[in-house]
């Protein structure tokens, strides 16, 4: 069978582009939130689990964090449990909190392990709650009242921060070549459970391992201007002034901000990626040009 050049001129072309990511980042944490499109459809979750069996074998670190609330909605619909919100987080009862439990420590979690292994890897789930991980604290949510002087604090349950990561079980898991995958649920002093969202814990645990990179996959194809137009190569400084100026608003900020925390607390980089495109992490690591937004305190560029 004859050789096609161009297709394997086009293969040298891409090892020669990923040659200096894999040289500087050789051995380097990189800490993963899984979630939007990504978890739900049939092709993207194996380009996703190759890919991280991939950073795993070329001597990263990966860590992967997450979520799983399409889920849980869909399990307390089968259940006759009602979801309820309050400034956009479920309102999580004790009944609610087992179902969230059973989905994210269990269907989810297994599920995301036994993709990695099914892809050539050894992965290893835990929840936040082993080796009491993730330790957590309630969420305190105010709401203003009818005369706008004064907040009242919502409970809204079993819906927790993160207080102090633990992070003994995770490293002696990547270190004896597994890969974690971790569920968010925390565990409070008094024992109870705790869910949390899966950006703060991915970037809570990017700050404690001390990862090189912070990845958040999502369902677009990253941060805007008002153009429509994806921007990258931000440093903490631009990214201020976009909050600032309105062009990062409503459902972004907390996303955002959840980089923005993760590098002043010492990760280098920060990357909101477009889970819709298959192996967009690799492309965001490897590629110059990357699948997203990249935002750190450094010029862009190696």
């Amino acid at each position: 069978m004859p050789i096609d050049r161009t297709s394997a001129l086009n293969f040298v072309n891409v090892l020669h582009e990923a040659l200096p990511y894999l040289q500087k980042f050789q051995g380097s944490t990189v800490v993963i939130k899984y979630g939007g499109n990504a978890m739900v459809d049939e092709t993207l979750k194996a380009s996703f689990a190759r890919d991280i069996v991939l950073l795993k074998t070329v001597g990263f670190n990966p860590v992967v964090v997450h979520g799983g609330g399409p889920q849980i909605g869909e399990l307390l619909t089968k259940l006759n449990i009602e979801s309820r919100f309050e400034g956009g987080m479920r309102v999580t009862t004790s009944e609610t909190m087992d179902v969230v439990e059973m989905v994210l420590g269990g269907l989810v979690n297994k599920e995301i392990v036994n993709l990695i292994n099914q892809a050539g890897g050894e992965a290893f789930g835990i929840t936040g709650k082993d080796g009491h991980t993730i330790q957590a604290r309630q969420l305190k949510v105010t709401r203003k009242t009818p005369d706008l002087e004064k907040s009242e604090i919502i409970d809204i349950g079993h819906v927790g921060e993160v207080e102090k990561v633990d992070t003994r079980l995770i490293k002696l898991m990547a270190e004896g070549g597994y890969i974690p995958v971790v569920a968010p649920i925390g565990v409070g002093s008094d024992g109870a459970s705790y869910n949390i969202n899966a950006d703060l814990v991915a970037g809570k645990l990017a700050e404690v391992l001390g990862a090189e990179k912070l990845i958040l996959l999502t369902n677009i194809s990253g941060l805007q201007d008002k153009d429509g137009q994806v921007l990258t190569g931000l440093t903490t400084e631009q990214v201020d002034a976009l909050i600032a100026d309105g062009t990062i608003h409503g459902g972004m900020l907390p996303k955002i901000q959840c980089a923005l925390d993760a590098i002043h607390n010492g990760v280098n980089s920060a990357h909101i990626i477009d889970g819709r495109v298959a192996h967009a992490t690799l492309l965001e690591i490897f590629s110059d040009e990357g699948v997203g937004t990249l935002i750190s305190n450094q010029v862009e560029g190696l």
